[in-house]
């Protein structure tokens, strides 16, 4: 068994991510989505920890959404803004472009505020939309835009939309449980992740933690049957964690184990120091390698680091990929629309001495130094 469950290559990814053997192994054994033993004792287990990884203040709630991370954006985007709504977005990557498509799908009047892939927003700009439009509602912004690795200024964003009154949605799909924040101290009503990112878990189901004073307004808003937040949230609590459909029930097992893993590690603050050694161990090494970062230091997280191509003839990324994953690593592409890059993941059972191993295995994947 142990055999079985070893992988054959490290994730370097900001998720699906490598897993600790225990974590796989909570999928082993079949659940019934009927059974106290599940719902009581797991589901609603998980949606208090969420709550109390979120903020120590009382008021807020969780709810657990099948699918993907983006299902969860989606149940928010469309549950939670009424008809005469409107949203103002933080683009500036492909997730904060991802929550304006949405909003464009689903018929929601939505401005954005697109400073470029490798810029933060501008306060200023931010300032000058809420204060000319009072028929904006809602403020959306991604928390680390895994498009680049840039970490956005969301303190100064919330505060301003707090100011003028607007309800705050926070895509923290790739930092919850990796970055310390309190979203009642920031003033975020929703907050939104998933399974398979800093909580180390694998893919299937997201989550919302919200505000519940604001997700009890919702009621009849959804623009979707099986994306309705208010509806799920309902059902778990008035069926001690009842999911309205088909659960992903070794998931969510999983998540469970991934959860206490969590706590076993010493919580977020220390799960953050071990991402952030992580990052400062990748970039050095990189750096004497000849690789370059596509970002300033200042604007990176701990999370995923995107990388310039080399600038050479015979470099090919698929080729570059291959020889890694030959050596046990596996990266990502580029996601970037005006430059050529590829990112590595810092997150996951990745620790500063798997970044060692990874720089030694850079240093023979350079083939196109080999061939100059």
């Amino acid at each position: 068994m142990e055999a079985e469950m070893k992988n054959e290559y490290l994730l370097l990814t900001p998720g699906p991510l490598s897993t600790t053997a225990s974590v796989r192994e909570a999928m082993l054994k079949d659940w019934c989505t009927w059974d106290d033993e599940y719902n009581k004792d797991i589901v609603e287990v998980i949606r208090a920890k969420l709550v109390q990884l979120a903020t120590s203040q009382a008021g807020y709630t969780s709810v657990l959404m099948q699918g993907s991370g983006t299902a969860s954006v989606e149940a928010t985007i469309g549950s939670v803004i009424p008809a005469d709504g409107k949203l103002l977005v933080v683009d500036n990557g492909a997730y904060g472009a991802r929550i304006a498509q949405i909003a464009d799908y689903l018929n929601i009047a939505c401005d954005v505020i697109a400073p470029g892939e490798t810029a933060q927003p501008s306060i200023a700009e931010v300032e000058a939309k809420l204060s000319a439009d009072d028929s904006i509602t809602h403020v959306a912004i991604v928390h680390c835009e895994t498009t680049t690795g840039m970490l956005n200024p969301i303190d100064d964003v919330i505060k301003l939309a707090k100011k003028n009154g607007k309800i705050v949605i926070l895509d923290a799909m790739s930092s919850f449980g990796g970055i310390p924040l309190d979203m009642a101290d920031l003033g975020v009503d929703f907050l939104i992740s998933s399974a398979n990112k800093c909580i180390q878990g694998v893919p299937g189901f997201g989550f919302v933690i919200a505000r519940q004073a604001e997700l009890e307004k919702c009621k009849g808003l959804a623009r979707s049957l099986s994306l309705d937040l208010y509806d799920q949230w309902q059902c778990m609590e008035k069926n001690g964690g009842k999911w309205r459909f088909t659960s992903p029930t070794h998931t969510v097992r999983a998540f469970y184990q991934a959860l206490l893993e969590l706590e076993e590690e010493g919580g977020i603050a220390a799960r953050h120091q071990r991402y952030q050694e992580n990052q400062t161990t990748l970039v050095a090494g990189m750096a004497k390698l000849g690789f370059d970062t596509l970002l300033d230091a200042s604007l990176h997280s701990p999370i995923i680091t995107s990388f310039y191509s080399p600038v050479h003839s015979d470099y090919q990324f698929k080729e570059f990929y291959n020889r890694l994953k030959e050596q046990g690593f596996v990266i990502y592409p580029g996601k970037v629309s005006n430059a050529d890059c590829f990112r590595i993941g810092n997150i996951g059972d990745v620790h500063p001495s798997d970044i060692q191993r990874l720089l030694v295995a850079m240093e023979t994947a350079k083939y196109w130094e080999l061939s100059a």
